[in-house]
């Protein structure tokens, strides 16, 4: 019963603070919204749009790995139409958040470091007011989403589909990308994504094999951070879309876990506390 329970949990958790349905995309933003700057406006940088576009992601990616913190804002439709939103910061490498989390009819704080994940109680238990639950206890995680910059970077390295959009994409100062690509393109391998570490790029596939498709829009800006993902994938379920919209790369304080005292297991949760 107690397994069944935190199996339950770990991937309810993991839905709505990891993944919320997939790659996913609605509209919402933080200062990408469209018909704004997300980069301060003005031309796009010199020579930036003469690099292809697997070379441009590339570059992209590099730069976005390497910040390993922004603030985000990620707005999620799944396929029963239900729309959940994450508000605040997202790290990748490893990965965390700390995410509010607002649902049809809940809000939640979520913080994750690594493999485990932190969700503030509504009411505390044994006078702690954080719930923990390691998604990896038992062995290996399930592989899952991070919906952070750089893992949509990462979907796109060495994809030879990414087109650019020369048209008005309204974000003025950005680079405008689509794609769109089938399950068999997600898991091919390609020289661009040995930038990544092998590991990550196992995982990786690994979180994207049940789809059948994915739509992809991205906006990267004159300092070759990505500012807008559009995502809609699909599989046997149906579609869910995503907008993701970051900035403060490298300028927003790293994720820390709650004070140890203040975290209660999840399986004392369960039990109501001692």
């Amino acid at each position: 019963m107690r397994r069944t329970a935190r199996k339950r949990a770990a991937a309810a958790l993991a839905g709505a603070a990891l993944l919320i349905a997939g790659l996913t995309a609605c509209d919402g933003g933080t200062g990408a919204r469209a018909g704004r700057s997300a980069t301060g406006g003005g031309p796009t940088a010199p020579g930036a749009a003469a690099a292809s576009p697997v070379e441009a992601v590339k570059a992209s990616w590099r730069k976005t790995a390497a910040a390993k913190f922004a603030r985000a804002e990620i707005s999620a439709t799944g396929g029963d139409g239900k729309t959940t939103t994450q508000t605040g910061t997202k790290g990748w490498y490893p990965s965390a958040h700390d995410l509010t989390v607002k649902g049809p009819a809940s809000e939640s704080r979520s913080v994750m470091t690594g493999d485990v994940v932190y969700t503030q109680l509504k009411t505390p238990v044994d006078g702690k007011p954080w719930m923990k639950l390691d998604l990896a206890a038992g062995g290996a995680p399930t592989p899952r989403m991070n919906e952070d910059p750089a893992e949509y970077l990462a979907l796109l390295l060495g994809q030879p589909k990414l087109v650019l959009d020369t048209g008005d994409n309204g974000l003025a100062g950005t680079r405008h990308y689509r794609a769109v690509l089938t399950g068999a393109d997600l898991q091919a391998a390609d020289e661009s994504t040995k930038v990544m570490p092998e590991k990550d790029r196992r995982y990786l596939r690994e979180s994207v094999k049940h789809l059948t498709a994915l739509e992809v829009q991205l906006w990267i800006g004159k300092d070759d951070y990505p500012v807008r993902v559009l995502t809609v994938a699909h599989d046997d379920k149906g579609a869910s879309s995503t907008t993701a919209t970051f900035d403060g790369f490298g300028r927003v304080a790293p994720v820390a876990a709650p004070p140890a005292d203040q975290v209660a297991d999840f399986d004392a949760v369960l039990k109501g506390g001692s």
